[in-house]
C-alpha cells in the first residue's frame, strides 16, 4: 500500500512503521505524505483502537532527509512544514485514539517531535531523543516548541534546544520525556501489552479525556470545568458508559466497544 511505511491492522491495533530504514527511516516527501494519509486511514476506521507508531531497523527517525534536499533549488522550510509536518502533528494531537510510540532507536529533529506529539512513549534502553535542529542552524518545528517546555520546563527546554543534547532513554524517562523504559528484546511485549489493554478499553471516553488534557494547556480552570461536564454529558450518553455501569453491577469485566 505504501512505498515508504508499513501499516497494519490486528485486533483493533494499527500499526504504523517508518520504513526508511537505510536514512534512519528520514522523512523524504513521500513518507510525510503517507504518513498523513495513514493517519486518516485510523480515524476513519472504526475497528481501530489504538495506534502503535514505530521505526524500521535501528533508528525510530532521524527527522528530515537532508540528502534528499541538498540538490534541490532553494526550498521555503515554511511551506514544508505547513504542508508536510504540521498536518501530520495536528492528526496525531485530534485523533480521538491514543498513539503509543515505540521508541526503539533515536528520536531527532522533527522524528522527535513525531514522538513527543504522541500520548505515550516506551523507549528501548537504547533509544534517544534529540532536538537537533541548532546543529543545521533552525529551530525547533513540528510541534517541538510546544511540547518540549510543557514536559521539561522551560529552562530545561532552552538547554536542549539551544545545545542539542543527546537525551538517552534513562535520562528521558527522569524528565517526564518518555513513559517507560525496557531492554531492547522486551519492547515489542511491553508496547503489545499496552496496546492491548487499549484496545478493549472505552475509546470514547478516551478521546474526550485527549481532548480535555490538549485544551487545558491554553484553558482557565472555569473553562475546563465547563469543558468537562460537556465531554461527561457525552461519555454518559455512550454504550460504553451503559456497559461499564451493568458490569459493575453484575460484577464482571467489561466488554467495552469503544462507542
Amino acid at each position: 500500500m505504501y512505498e515508504c511505511l508499513l501499516y497494519t491492522v490486528e485486533n483493533g491495533i494499527a500499526t504504523i512503521t517508518l520504513n526508511r530504514p537505510d536514512v534512519f527511516n528520514a522523512f523524504n516527501d513521500k513518507q510525510s505524505y503517507e504518513l498523513q494519509d495513514a493517519l486518516k486511514q485510523v480515524t476513519r476506521d472504526a475497528n481501530v483502537r489504538v495506534v502503535i507508531l514505530t521505526g524500521a531497523g535501528k533508528a525510530f527517525c532521524s527527522g528530515q532527509d537532508l540528502k534528499a534536499i541538498a540538490s534541490a533549488d532553494k526550498r521555503d522550510l515554511s511551506e514544508s512544514l505547513e504542508k508536510r509536518y504540521n498536518p501530520i502533528i495536528r492528526a496525531m494531537r485530534n485523533l480521538p485514539k491514543p498513539i503509543i510510540c515505540k521508541l526503539n532507536g533515536v528520536a531527532a529533529g522533527a522524528g522527535c517531535s513525531l514522538a513527543l506529539a504522541s500520548d505515550l512513549i516506551v523507549a528501548s534502553t537504547e533509544a534517544s531523543l534529540i532536538e537537533v535542529f541548532v546543529n543545521v542552524g533552525l529551530v525547533l518545528d513540528s510541534g517541538s516548541s510546544y511540547f518540549l517546555p510543557r514536559i521539561v520546563g522551560s529552562m530545561k527546554a532552552f538547554e536542549l534546544s539551544t545545545l542539542g543534547s543527546k537525551v538517552k532513554a534513562e535520562e528521558a524517562l527522569a524528565l517526564g520525556m518518555v513513559n517507560k523504559v525496557v531492554a531492547p528484546e522486551e519492547l515489542d511485549n511491553a508496547v503489545n501489552e499496552l496496546a492491548q489493554r487499549y484496545a478493549v478499553a472505552p475509546t470514547k471516553a478516551i478521546g474526550l479525556m485527549k481532548k480535555m488534557l490538549n485544551k487545558s494547556f491554553h484553558s482557565s480552570l472555569d473553562e475546563m470545568l465547563d469543558y468537562e461536564a460537556h465531554c461527561q454529558k457525552i461519555a454518559g450518553n455512550s454504550a460504553d458508559y451503559k456497559e461499564g455501569v451493568t458490569a459493575f453491577n453484575e460484577k464482571r469485566k467489561p466488554a467495552f466497544k469503544g462507542e
